[in-house]
């Protein structure tokens, strides 16, 4: 049976030029997206669009897996097509405004990201993506108010908890900072950011052995995190813990922290 079913495919390819469809190319391209083989990816999204060359599906597609290989200019390139092609298309505006922030055009990706929100106004990641470049624009409750739209449309959204608290840290909110990151671990309590965030706002109101407890936790999901290892050494100082704070300094400078190696010379025989 699969002997006539290949000798069926076989004899409609030479006399019908039967084959794969665009649609097939873009499924195939894809599964190699979802397994990080970008450049294989491209390649199927190259044939979907010489077979369909208004499909923009796959223009967005081959722009997104540009924008992962850090070809941004490609990456816009694409997804201006897939939006011309499709101007109601949100997922292309919001993923073309990626690549804008990647590029620092922070107020073109804010305007791709709002034109995202006004196609589909419960797009939970444009929120979240415009408040990402409005910090790095230092609008810090510009921010807040898209990282908190985006909890509203999602309230186990745990990065964005994360992110309001560093904000509030930035802002020197540090009883904030903790609230929102502890927030983000009742979520995800994996979260090795946000205990590290939370640790060092504590460090900040000088809770240092509360400080210790987290910086603690971020190394047991991650033994090799230098950061957490630097400051819990300088927590332990502060409490003249010198030994084993030394012995945290030494862990750092191990695992590649050369702020580890100022501390070493200072505190440590």
């Amino acid at each position: 049976m699969r002997k006539i079913s290949f000798l069926l495919l076989l004899l409609c390819s030479i006399l019908y030029g039967c084959g794969p469809s665009a649609k097939d190319f873009v499924k195939a391209g894809e599964e190699k997206y979802k397994q990080k083989d970008y450049k294989g990816a491209i390649k199927d999204f190259d044939k979907a669009i010489e077979l369909n060359p208004e499909f923009g599906t796959a223009y967005n597609d081959r722009g997104l897996a540009k924008q992962n290989l850090e070809d941004f200019e490609g990456s816009i390139a694409d997804l201006n097509k897939a939006i011309e092609i499709n101007p109601k298309d949100a997922i292309a505006y919001n993923n073309r405004g990626l690549s804008k922030d990647a590029t620092e055009d922070f107020d073109g990706a804010i305007a791709d990201f709002t034109e995202a929100i006004k196609i589909n106004p419960k797009f939970t990641n444009a929120y979240y993506d415009r408040g990402l470049t409005k910090y790095s624009k230092e609008d810090f409750e510009g921010a807040i108010d898209d990282y908190y739209k985006a909890i509203e449309l999602d309230p186990n959204f745990s990065d964005a908890y994360y992110c309001v608290g560093l904000v509030r840290f930035d802002l020197e909110d540090y009883k904030g900072a903790i609230e929102d990151y502890t927030k983000a671990l009742a979520i995800n309590p994996k979260d090795i950011d946000s205990y590290y965030g939370r640790g060092y706002a504590k460090d900040m109101l000088e809770d240092f052995e509360g400080s210790i407890a987290d910086y603690t936790k971020a190394i047991e999901i991650d033994p090799t995190y230098a950061k957490a290892y630097n400051n819990r050494g300088f927590a332990k100082i502060d409490l003249n813990r010198n030994e084993e704070g030394c012995i945290d300094f030494r862990k750092a400078k191990k695992y590649g922290s050369t702020a580890a190696e100022a501390a070493i010379l200072k505190y440590c025989k």
